[in-house]
């Protein structure tokens, strides 16, 4: 039943999330990144709460709200370059802040001992969840074409789905048991194998793919693969292993901060899949890889 429960809401969500990317104005996707982002922390703030923390969560929540409400504005219309740089901007700035302004909301606490705690955990969300969303999800399209992040959308689940079928069937040593028991190293590099596979169909289809989505009016020309000049495949290969190895590395992080926090999943919203940050956690690792190595392009 929870195989099945995990395949349905796989099956749904992922037209879903695809045509998001693919045929939604900057503003909207930006809306629906800034949901995802405030139902993840929700979760994050609650997993603190096994930690012995009494988070701040009305303000970071209107913090994190602000930080996307100023970066869909600064996004909308403009070319990459001034995306790119707009994004460093609001970013630095915001994370520069984040620290000193959920100290200062912690003077306002009677019980002074659990204030540093909590703006810690609220700064951490920022920086650890929200900040990630936006470079995943809303940025990239405006800055690097929507097939980056098809790729990167595609290699995740590919990555964890054989993951999971390899290591439940033929897993037999354990890669972390302390952190996450059910892990294998056959499991891992099942995930390995199949980043790579979905790096070598870029490679080989990513132009002919584009140029189907371009004559089926789901991306512009701007968002195509065939906007970029076809990289040799060595590259390629190696960002997708790089990008496998820290999706790999975001699912374990999660898993730490559960284990400590004793509970199994970050929440029940996903049937099968537990929270929203449980489904997310991978991209949370690979989606800065993939941004920061596009963005060098940008820059260039």
């Amino acid at each position: 039943m929870h195989l099945l429960k995990r395949i349905l809401t796989a099956v749904v969500l992922i037209p879903i999330v695809l045509l998001l990317v693919l045929h939604v104005h900057i503003i909207a996707l930006e809306l629906v990144a800034a949901l995802v982002a405030l139902l993840s922390v929700h979760e994050l703030l609650k997993l603190s709460e096994g930690y012995g923390i009494k988070p701040f969560r009305w303000p970071t929540f209107t913090f994190i709200a602000a930080v996307f409400a100023v970066l869909a504005v600064n996004s909308a219309g403009k070319t990459p370059l001034l995306s790119t740089a707009n994004l460093v901007a609001v970013s630095v700035f915001s994370a520069s802040i984040a620290t000193f302004l959920f100290l200062c909301i912690g003077m306002l606490r009677a019980d002074l001992s659990g204030s540093f705690p909590a703006a810690m955990v609220s700064a951490f969300s920022f920086a650890y969840i929200a900040f990630a969303i936006h470079l995943s999800g809303a940025t990239p399209p405006a800055a690097i074409g929507c097939i980056w992040v098809m790729y990167l959308l595609v290699l995740v689940w590919a990555g964890d789905i054989f993951a999971y079928f390899v290591g439940k069937s033929l897993g037999r040593h354990l890669m972390s048991p302390r952190i996450s028991p059910k892990k294998t190293w056959e499991g891992a590099i099942a995930s390995l194998l199949a980043g790579l596979g979905v790096g070598f169909v870029l490679y080989q289809y990513g132009l002919p793919i584009s140029a189907a989505l371009l004559n089926a009016h789901l991306i512009e020309r701007q968002d195509g693969f065939f906007a970029l000049q076809r990289p040799p495949l060595v590259p390629i290969l190696v960002l997708s292993a790089v990008l496998n190895v820290a999706a790999q590395l975001g699912d374990l992080v999660e898993s730490l901060i559960k284990r400590g926090a004793n509970v199994k999943d970050s929440g029940t919203i996903l049937p099968g899949h537990g929270g929203m940050l449980d489904r997310i956690d991978a991209l949370l690792f690979a989606a800065p890889v993939l941004w920061y190595y596009t963005a060098w392009h940008v820059l260039q």
